[in-house]
């Protein structure tokens, strides 16, 4: 459990090293559990800064806001229906009546749900712990980390921004649970996403997609505004058929290849990257 010796050993080979570290935090030794819980959460930071975590910079465009959210120039033919009514009342027009037409940047919201029905420890804790890394730190300020298994767990709430280090080591310390309640993962990822204003919301499905609770996930999934799928190669026919019916785009990931989900996330959210 040395820094340097696992340094050493994630160069050598960093999905068992993330393997190991991650059933490491299930240690009876709470000591033990702990270190390994910081060197995993670490590592999982480090790997999703460099492997595709930050967005290509979004590229502005002209959109209509209210005269008071935005400033600038008004908009004379989305304006015309409130001045034309107070002139009409020989009044004075609302500002909050008048539009304008300004550059705005899209902003992004995401809503991350880690299936944890099963087992879950070694090299699938390890990825979703990189996945939850990655996705707060893609939308530091917008993003919400949910795990299911027969229940939801709200690791991180949209509206209750936190470091992205606690929020991984708080993923590191999830154990597998039960079922899986895939439409009750999708429903808690929408009402997570309507607390936010972003321009984008994005739910991202971590799963097989396999459900074992009854729900209609099809119905879930309609609710979002964009859905994109993360599913294990070599047992993805379910989240396909998913993905087929809505529409959504998916990437498969190797089961045993931990450190290449932030890679894989970045080819989810930009696939002309």
């Amino acid at each position: 459990m040395d820094p340097d010796a696992v340094d050493d050993a994630m160069a050598d080979d960093p999905d068992a090293t993330l393997a190991l570290l991650a059933d490491m935090t299930s240690a009876t030794d709470r000591r033990l559990a702990e270190l390994a819980r910081r060197l995993a959460g670490r590592l999982a930071v480090d790997l999703a800064r460099v492997g595709g975590a930050a967005p290509r910079r979004a590229v502005g465009r002209l959109a209509t806001r209210r005269w008071r959210d935005a400033g600038g120039d008004v908009d004379l033919d989305a304006s015309l229906e409130p001045i034309v009514d107070a002139r009409a009342a020989q009044a004075a027009v609302d500002p909050h009546d008048l539009r304008v037409r300004t550059w705005v940047r899209p902003t992004l919201a995401i809503a991350l749900c880690v299936d944890r029905s099963g087992s879950m420890g070694g090299a699938p804790l390890a990825a979703s712990a990189l996945a939850a890394a990655a996705v707060t730190l893609r939308a530091p300020d917008d993003a919400s980390v949910l795990a299911f298994g027969s229940e939801v767990i709200v690791v991180r709430s949209q509206d209750a921004p936190r470091p992205v280090d606690l929020v991984v080591r708080d993923v590191l310390a999830l154990r597998g649970h039960g079922t899986t309640d895939v439409a009750g993962a999708l429903r808690t990822a929408a009402e997570q996403l309507r607390r936010s204003t972003a321009t984008r919301k994005v739910a991202v499905l971590m799963s097989d997609c396999r459900a074992t609770v009854p729900g209609n996930v099809e119905a879930a999934a309609r609710d979002l505004d964009e859905l994109l799928i993360l599913a294990p190669s070599g047992d993805d026919d379910e989240a396909r058929r998913l993905a087929d019916a809505l529409g959504a785009r998916l990437v498969t990931l190797d089961p045993d290849a931990p450190s290449t989900v932030p890679e894989r996330l970045a080819l989810l959210f930009d696939p002309t990257a």
